[in-house]
């Protein structure tokens, strides 16, 4: 039985405070934990190609381009620092990827629970209007954190300067603050925001969607993400093919907003006369190359984040499965 809290106020009558349910607590850390098991997965898959997608978003606005595409980027990459050189700088998006994804996990169940007692009847599951608001809402609040590992992430993606001189992320953390202070590690947050916000809307409805989809024609399965475990998940072949198409929609539609994030957070201040905001750079990005321009390196992008988000959504709902 749990022991209930009381506050007493002025000497005047105790204020009892409601417990907090132990399985709320339970539920959250299984989000943190499987979550962050579930973000290092994907991560190691699709790491070079994200790196190869920074290397492109971040050419210069002059011509000609320093790569013709994707293949020619891959080239040139592993022709110069080899293949270990697509995973440089992994240790900062590999902490991200376990606060990203822990996060997210989290804030979508806490947004759902908080929407069901707000807006919703808690008796009935969400409709999936609420579902695209639980996973926005998820997206802000993780895009606060990833803004500062991203940045890290970005500078040490681009290729070294001439001189050959590879900083590492703790030589990168401490240029970033000794330029620009605390606030220079939210440098681009603006695109986070929009690309989080939406895309994790689009990420978790996506899934969620293609999941519905499933269980029309698998009346015993059950999703483990909205509305707990008691039911087997669906088969693996269809969570991976869920999971891939919350990657495609995820990446896609808020694209342009990582592009510009990108070139932020790459870009030489001494250069571009200091700290553009997010609507110059993209307005001089659209200006100079157009449509095409902001979505430069979306195709790899897309297609790596289908086999990696079809993973993280696999290995974290088989945990909650089989493990908790």
């Amino acid at each position: 039985m749990e022991a209930k809290s009381h506050v007493s106020v002025n000497d005047e009558m105790p204020v009892e405070i409601p417990p907090i349910p132990q399985s709320h607590g339970i539920e959250a850390f299984k989000d943190i934990v499987f979550g962050s098991i579930a973000g290092i997965t994907g991560k190691y898959i699709e790491y070079p190609f994200d790196t190869v997608k920074v290397r492109l978003q971040s050419q210069p606005d002059t011509l000609p381009l320093r790569y013709n595409g994707p293949l020619d980027c891959f080239r040139q990459s592993i022709r110069a620092d080899g293949f270990r050189g697509l995973y440089r700088g992994i240790s900062a998006p590999l902490f991200g990827a376990a606060v990203e994804n822990s996060s997210l996990f989290f804030s979508y169940r806490i947004s759902q629970r908080l929407l069901q007692s707000m807006v919703y009847s808690s008796a009935e599951p969400l409709p999936f209007s609420g579902l695209l608001i639980s996973g926005a809402i998820s997206g802000a609040f993780t895009s606060l954190l990833l803004t500062p590992i991203e940045l890290v992430k970005c500078k040490m993606q681009v290729p070294v300067s001439a001189a050959g001189y590879k900083p590492g992320p703790l030589t990168t953390i401490a240029s970033v603050f000794r330029h620009h202070g605390v606030l220079g590690f939210w440098h681009g947050q603006m695109g986070t925001l929009i690309r989080e916000t939406g895309g994790s809307a689009a990420w978790f409805g996506s899934y969620e969607a293609v999941s519905a989809f499933f269980r029309k024609y698998s009346p015993t399965a059950s999703s483990a993400i909205p509305h707990g475990t008691d039911k087997p998940p669906l088969p693996l072949h269809q969570q991976m093919l869920a999971g891939a198409a919350a990657g495609v929609g995820y990446n896609f539609f808020f694209y342009p907003a990582d592009t510009i994030k990108s070139r932020m957070q790459t870009e030489d201040v001494a250069l571009s006369g200091g700290n553009r905001s997010f609507w110059t750079v993209g307005k001089a990005l659209w200006q100079q190359q157009g449509l095409k321009g902001l979505y430069r390196g979306c195709g790899i992008t897309v297609g790596r984040a289908a086999p990696s988000s079809a993973f993280i959504f696999s290995v974290y709902e088989g945990l909650r499965f089989y493990v908790g």
